[in-house]
């Protein structure tokens, strides 16, 4: 398939038809390499990241210990 480059702004860039974005998974953010033969654009895999348990349960110690009285008291001054 041919492509022509084209002018985006200060930069220079190509149109990808959409059968091809679907079947390359092409996305949002993407690599580009430059090989001796011409470019290599491949996606950029997004890492879903886990929250650990240890987090979100120090997350609900820590909310009830600073939901007191005794704590709204003490901050009061920076209102």
């Amino acid at each position: 398939m041919k492509a022509a480059i084209i002018t985006i702004g200060n930069s220079k860039g190509i149109r990808i038809p959409k059968p091809l974005l679907e079947e390359s998974g092409l996305v949002d953010d993407v690599e580009i390499r430059l090989l001796k033969d011409g470019l290599k654009i491949t996606p950029i895999k997004i890492k879903k990241v886990k929250v650990s348990e240890t987090l979100i349960m120090s997350q609900k110690a820590l909310a009830k210990e600073w939901d007191t009285p005794e704590e709204d008291e003490a901050w009061a001054f920076l209102q």
